[in-house]
């Protein structure tokens, strides 16, 4: 009788909680929904039951009704920036949400370096604090967390930015929303979504690794940890799926560190990663990410390989990258703690490339092409139309090499956006690399203030190897 009992008691409550129109924690007051677009809205309610939707902007009612599995989802087209505004669901239940604004909404992902805030160690967060109250951000930070499937909905709430809700939001992405606000004087939206440690593999819908021999081997040798997930699609499934209906303007990623030992095949993956997310969101929005900072790795020559690497993801349709080895004081820690720069110069990239406004100088110089002689090795950059200059007397972290693969420190002449490299102990020049190391800070810039792109013009074996102590 008390099983009886028991089983009409979870039965009512479970059908008084089915009843009610509910919704993603990602649809919450306080948050922002992208402009001028087709947006989705989306919940659970009782099979068959009608959900009426009125937003204030307009005072438009839209109505939907529950399928048979109780979800529903509706599509409606948002203004230009603006608000607050609010929302009313109205079912067996009302919800009302307030706050609520159109603007410009990013995702902000990767490992620790994206993870990173004041309560991290990131002070210069403090200085912001009086500030804020003049911004126009909201914050949405999921939880770390993990699931084997597809989930379809996450942990979180939009939140304003103040100095309470700041401090365990990544200082990254605070930073990028800070200017992108300031300068494009729009309401802000972010979703933080990131986890320390993790590689890229578990970002990345699983079947898209396990289906790609070269991708399921190099992530078998990730090693399993207490402190992260390394299984692919861990947080994809938990923490970027349970989003893609929620429309966006773009995504900011700083992640690499962890993939260092399968470098060979970080290019590809990341290019998979990032078309999966622009599958699952049908959209193809812009995707900027931060080159790995300097940093004395245990083995020779992994973190130039991994840059290496993320350059050449550059190849992949409206992606953007940052370089930072100017902003690190510190090579022996592996999360630099200049994130404002760091924040500043992928909002510059965002702001000149996604929304056309005049702002020179937003991406470091690349390598272009070379030619040998025989006095030295010519040099050309891309994205150095200011000119390039040398800070310092000579140049560091670049060196020539002859055929017989062995590299000396080389000397430099620059003449605008090409560079003329040679050396004395080198007879006949073959190859040039510059900043190709794991801690390797160098000191050729752009004359618009951007530090050259780490690069080799060769294609040797590099060693890898331990490094003895």
């Amino acid at each position: 009788m008390k099983k009886q009992t028991l089983f009409f008691i979870l039965f009512l409550v479970s059908f008084s909680l089915f009843a009610d129109v509910r919704l993603p924690n990602i649809l919450s007051s306080n948050m922002v929904l992208q402009q001028k677009t087709t947006t989705k809205l989306w919940g659970w309610a009782s099979p068959n039951e009608k959900v009426k939707i009125t937003t204030s902007w307009n005072s438009a009612t839209v109505e939907v009704m529950a399928g048979g599995n109780a979800n529903w989802q509706t599509e409606l087209q948002t203004p230009q920036a603006g608000g607050p505004y609010s929302i009313t669901f109205q079912g067996q239940n009302k919800i009302t949400l307030e706050n609520i604004f159109i603007g410009e909404v990013w995702v902000c992902s990767g490992q620790s370096n994206m993870e990173w805030n004041y309560n991290s160690g990131i002070k210069s967060i403090k200085d912001e604090f009086d500030q804020l109250a003049k911004l126009n951000i909201k914050l949405f930070n999921i939880p770390k967390t993990t699931s084997n499937t597809m989930q379809d909905n996450c942990e979180g709430t939009w939140t304003v930015c103040d100095s309470n809700t700041i401090k365990k939001f990544s200082a990254v992405g605070f930073y990028f929303g800070k200017q992108l606000n300031q300068d494009f004087n729009v309401p802000i939206g972010l979703i933080s979504s990131n986890w320390g440690g993790t590689p890229a593999e578990v970002w990345t819908p699983d079947t898209l690794v396990e289906n790609n021999t070269a991708l399921k081997e190099a992530a078998a040798k990730n090693v399993q940890s207490q402190w992260w997930p390394v299984n692919p699609g861990f947080t994809y499934n938990a923490m970027i799926a349970p989003i893609v209906n929620f429309n966006i303007a773009g995504t900011i990623w700083y992640q690499g560190e962890s993939n260092r030992e399968t470098s060979g095949t970080y290019s590809e993956l990341i290019n998979t990663m990032v078309g999966a997310w622009r599958k699952a969101w049908k959209n193809d929005f812009p995707f900027y990410y931060v080159q790995i900072a300097p940093f004395k790795y245990d083995k020779y020559n992994v973190g130039a390989l991994v840059r290496e690497a993320q350059t050449k993801n550059l190849a992949l349709p409206k992606t953007g990258m940052v370089v930072i080895s100017d902003l690190v004081s510190d090579t022996l820690s592996i999360h630099p703690t200049n994130k404002k720069d760091v924040g500043a110069r992928l909002a510059n990239l965002a702001l000149a490339e996604t929304y056309q406004l005049n702002k020179p100088g937003t991406k470091s110089p690349l390598f272009k092409s070379f030619g040998v002689n025989k006095s030295n090795v010519l040099i050309d950059f891309n994205y150095a139309e200011s000119g390039l200059v040398l800070k310092g007397e000579t140049p560091k972290e670049l060196f020539i090499a002859g055929i017989d693969q062995k590299f000396y420190p080389a000397k430099i002449k620059i003449k605008g956006n090409t560079i003329q490299v040679y050396s004395d102990f080198v007879k006949k020049h073959v190859a040039v690399r510059y900043q190709f190391s794991n801690a390797g800070i160098g000191n050729l810039f752009a004359k618009s203030g951007l530090p050259v792109a780490p690069f080799r013009t060769d294609n040797w074996e590099i060693d890898t190897s331990k490094i003895k102590k």
